[in-house]
């Protein structure tokens, strides 16, 4: 496996930790339609949460947030529409983005952005 997807792996680790403490309920890790992916589908409240989680050991390079592109957010939303599709009694979506950095494989700073415009 290679560092970035050991690093990826972590975090989403992280990640589902994280919203389960806050009371989301996990549904899909890693779920895949074609060439696209979502890294954690949960919902909460009523609302299915499409979230993309970005991971960094440093902030040399920006905040993880940062490194999400358009192209990126296209493709979850083109997974999120099959999703759906095949999960018809899901009314209410969101997209949100989870930024984790570490430190020493430690937990430094996770950050939800909620509710995506893109």
């Amino acid at each position: 496996m290679g560092q970035n997807q050991q690093k990826g792996n972590q975090g989403e680790s992280y990640a589902a930790a994280y919203l389960e403490k806050q009371g989301y309920t996990l549904l899909e890790r890693n779920w895949r339609f074609r060439h696209w992916e979502v890294d954690i589908i949960a919902s909460k409240n009523g609302f299915l949460h499409f979230i993309e989680v970005k991971t960094r050991y440093s902030l040399r390079y920006g905040r993880p947030e940062e490194s999400i592109t358009r192209e990126k957010m296209n493709h979850l939303r083109n997974a999120a529409e099959e999703y759906q599709y095949l999960h018809p009694d899901w009314k209410y979506i969101q997209f949100d983005v989870m930024a984790i950095t570490l430190l020493n494989e430690e937990v430094k700073e996770i950050f939800l952005i909620e509710d995506v415009y893109f």
